[in-house]
């Protein structure tokens, strides 16, 4: 493998995948589980939770048993959505004055950035209400990789290769995610036994192990023993929670997120104000179409980093974001010819997320999307488990009267959203953008494209992405037009150019007629596949 340039150099198109059951998923080896899973008789639900387990072995750079999970379902036997919020709070003992005391910034990597880990019990949650197999049978394949061995994928040993610098300080993660102290190249094929051993606990515990028994004895004492607050009273009191999808209407197609604590609400936003500025009528790719997405972006960031925590903290309704008179207001503050300068703030660090999504022939599809936020997470492994513990304490804010202050007991700011679009009551598409503030970038992209361009979900994915950095600063992805770059740096924009690992990474899953239509980005190992 070595003698090989593992560099992909030109541009290249994927094909959709056109078939009646499907799945696309971040990874191939995912996607061929939850294939599996569907041919042995499984739903769209059993094929999600099996492709998610097997992600956080054979893509734990960006995903892993110790973090949150979040999910959309349509469920073809109500004729309904359901969403899943299965993200955990913060220790119960961690308080404000003494991170405020400690950190100019939070930090994401350490004890301090560990909260509860709930993609575990996602898994458990969506199966016990849609799946139809047992819950222990969706762990093989998963099971089988991490015993036996699998080859790393390209895109994954890059990934790999980057952050593992940041973990030099961590012995329990030198000791399970490099090899002498480097991590695998493309290829290699590599095993992780104590990850294995911990599935197949988790399975015949049913999630027992994990939040109430042996699991979760490990994960505190390891917390107790090394300066972490995580008790087995903080995972004893974890539950994954059903709630109510938010929505907008845009143009007829109603565009469905998870509500807060996540970010899905600046998708809704966003398309909230565009739907005033009759975008469709400026070309495809202009500057005057991409000037105003990117205005209507900044708003709807504004909103979103000052109001948005755990539901139970903020101090507004966050419905009266969504309300028309409110964003017919919010998009006269946008002008054609100016970039505005908009206060607001981002998360530091770019988030590694996995996302993906599946459909079966009976008409349910699944949503779903988990994450330990930045990499591997906090750099906090559990000896003798393989659970990589995530960093999402580090979403929550120093800033004091916050609505997202950081505190014990409470669920911070969340960047993973899964989405999911309806038309007159009917499932239309189920999709997701992994990446962390790139997430509602790119899924507004996505739809504007498909729905006031009418573009296919795989040009829809393929298309040069932006992404806002800060104020007027924002990046732009290679293929862009030179001349749009310079028109939009005529409106005030600050252009930059940037690699593809900034612009995230979509799957979609789009139904046309009696048929689903699968689409999987480039940016990723992944692909779409079906029968």
């Amino acid at each position: 493998m070595s003698n090989y340039n593992w560099d992909f150099p030109y541009s290249s198109q994927r094909m959709p995948v056109f078939a009646r059951n499907m799945v696309a998923a971040s990874q191939p080896l995912a996607t061929q589980t939850g294939i599996e899973i569907l041919r042995k008789g499984g739903n769209a639900a059993d094929a999600a939770i099996a492709a998610a387990i097997t992600l956080t072995v054979v893509e734990c750079t960006n995903n892993g048993i110790g973090g949150d999970a979040f999910a959309i379902i349509w469920d073809n036997k109500s004729e309904k959505l359901y969403a899943l919020n299965a993200s955990g709070k913060s220790p119960k003992s961690w308080n404000f004055e003494y991170f405020t005391k400690k950190y100019k910034k939070m930090p994401f990597t350490g004890w301090d950035s560990v909260t509860v880990p709930g993609a575990v019990s996602g898994w458990f949650e969506l199966s016990g209400r849609f799946g139809r197999l047992p819950f222990e049978t969706l762990f093989q394949p998963a099971i089988k990789y991490a015993e036996k061995g699998f080859h790393v994928s390209p895109i994954t040993a890059k990934l790999w290769k980057e952050v593992i610098g940041k973990y030099r300080e961590f012995p329990d993660f030198q000791d399970n995610f490099t090899f002498r102290g480097r991590a695998p190249e493309v290829g290699e094929k590599i095993c992780f036994v104590d990850q294995a051993n911990t599935l197949s606990e988790i399975a015949r515990s049913k999630t027992h192990s994990f939040y109430r028994g042996e699991l979760a004895d490990k994960i505190a004492d390891h917390a107790q023993s090394s300066g972490g607050f995580i008790s087995k009273e903080d995972l004893l009191n974890h539950q994954a929670e059903w709630v109510e999808p938010i929505s907008i209407d845009y143009k007829g197609f109603d565009i469905h997120e998870v509500p807060p604590n996540g970010q899905g609400i600046a998708v809704l936003i966003m398309l909230g104000i565009l739907s005033h500025l009759n975008i469709e009528k400026y070309p495809l790719d202009s500057a005057d179409s991409i000037h105003l997405q990117i205005e209507a972006m900044k708003l709807a960031f504004t909103d979103l980093y000052q109001y948005i925590s755990d539901p139970d903290c903020m101090n507004i309704n966050y419905q009266d974001l969504l309300k028309k008179s409110y964003l017919s207001e919010r998009a006269k503050c946008i002008d054609l010819n100016i970039a505005q300068k908009v206060s607001y703030g981002f998360p530091q660090e770019q988030g590694d997320t996995v996302y993906l999504t599946t459909a079966d022939e009976e008409g349910m599809m699944v949503s779903f999307i988990q994450s330990n936020y930045t990499g591997f997470g906090s750099g906090i492994v559990v000896p003798g488990t393989g659970i990589s513990l995530q960093s999402r304490g580090a979403c929550f804010s120093l800033k004091k009267n916050h609505p997202n202050q950081v505190e014990g007991g409470k669920k911070p700011f969340h960047t993973i959203i899964p989405a999911f679009v309806t038309k007159k009551g009917r499932p239309v598409m189920s999709f997701g953008v992994m990446g962390g503030t790139m997430q509602p970038q790119g899924q507004a992209q996505i739809l504007v494209r498909m729905i006031d361009y009418h573009q296919n979900s795989q040009a829809a994915s393929d298309a040069p992405r932006w992404c806002v950095l800060s104020d007027t600063e924002v990046a732009f992805e290679k293929g862009t037009d030179e001349e749009v770059m310079k028109d939009l740096k005529e409106k005030g924009h600050k252009v930059a150019i940037r690699d593809s690992s900034l612009f995230g990474g979509a799957q979609l899953i789009h139904k046309i007629d009696q048929v689903y239509c699968g689409a999987s980005d480039h940016r990723k190992d992944g692909q779409a596949a079906g029968f």
